[in-house]
């Protein structure tokens, strides 16, 4: 797949462009979003990005848009996993709802910037080291073990990384309406919002480690990696205040994407052994009988996995609920 620099320019400017205006024409001024808001931008955000993918599939050929929306798929499955941890933080550091929107719109560019270093980092390493697919598929491996069987009592607002920021610097006890600092009898303190977005963009740094090794398991064109993980972001805020409530029914959502994280691990170890250059594995040949899994099978996985895993939680929830309301 070729893309110029004027395509690379213009997609850059598009994406910088979409959230300088959500940030003036939703988050500028502090209010909390109502559900008819969110939901008419998510179904716009969602809307665009299948809309983005037909467009590059009738552009560049079906292989490639099956990779995008397979990308997107686990991207956005991936974002919505990491709600988790964001609504964990707003209620750790008490957030007011009205402020919510800002930090959520902070967290994300910082998202974007740092998957937007990785994808670069990627793609380098793709390009002159065949045997980084090993390391992917092997860190993809772990990742889907640690989110499985990881538990989710961890309060990311009190870590160790939290701790240490609160060590070196002066905090001051309340919020001061948006603010990050505030001056108290001559002295500079940070506010709980600095810490908040502090700790999001912490959390943004380890999400790309789980991310962009994920998605470059599904194409290895860095403009699709880029474009997928931008649409993912995209109208995140938004998604945030139309399905919190629902976010404590995804009961099985933690396991949904450590399948998905495991498939494309393996799907990466055995790209890794096809076209293998390390010289002690196979003398450093591919491997002939490692099979290369095609994008039509990663996008049917995914998407049957991302339905399961949902369909399953809001059943266990709804059971759970009725086991309440008859003990009760």
């Amino acid at each position: 797949m070729s893309v110029t620099p004027l395509v690379w320019i213009i997609t850059l400017a598009v994406t910088v462009a979409f959230f300088v205006y959500e940030f003036y024409a939703h988050v500028r001024k502090p209010h909390e979003p109502s559900i008819g808001e969110a939901a008419r931008w998510s179904a716009f955000y969602i809307g665009l990005a299948l809309l983005f993918g037909v467009g590059l599939g009738a552009v560049a050929g079906w292989t490639y848009g099956g990779e995008y929306f397979a990308g997107y798929l686990t991207e956005k499955a991936l974002s919505i996993d990491n709600l988790f941890v964001f609504l964990l933080l707003m209620t750790s550091f008490a957030v007011p709802k009205i402020y919510q929107q800002k930090v959520l719109m902070i967290g994300i560019v910082i998202a974007l910037i740092l998957r937007g270093a990785f994808i670069a980092i990627g793609a380098g390493l793709i390009a002159n080291f065949s045997w980084i697919f090993y390391l992917f598929g092997a860190l993809l491996l772990v990742l889907a073990y640690r989110q499985a069987f990881a538990g989710d009592d961890h309060d990311p607002a009190n870590g160790r990384f939290m701790t240490f920021v609160r060590r070196h610097l002066p905090v001051s006890d309340a919020y001061d309406g948006d603010r990050l600092t505030v001056v108290k009898d001559g002295r500079r303190f940070v506010t709980p919002m600095f810490l908040t977005i502090v700790a999001i963009g912490f959390i943004d740094l380890i999400f790309a480690v789980d991310s962009i090794p994920a998605i470059y398991g599904l194409t290895e064109e860095a403009y699709i990696v880029f474009t997928a993980n931008a649409f993912a972001l995209m109208g995140l805020r938004q998604l945030y205040f139309l399905i919190g409530g629902l976010l404590e029914r995804l009961v099985y959502l933690a396991q949904g994407l450590a399948v998905i994280l495991g498939f494309i691990g393996v799907k990466l170890l055995l790209h890794a052994l096809h076209v293998n250059e390390l010289p002690f594995i196979n003398g450093g040949e591919g491997v002939e009988w490692a099979p290369e899994i095609p994008i039509w099978l990663s996008l049917v996985f995914i998407g049957t996995t991302i339905a399961v895993a949902t369909a399953a939680s809001l059943l266990k929830t709804r059971a759970d609920r009725r086991a309440e309301i008859d003990a009760g």
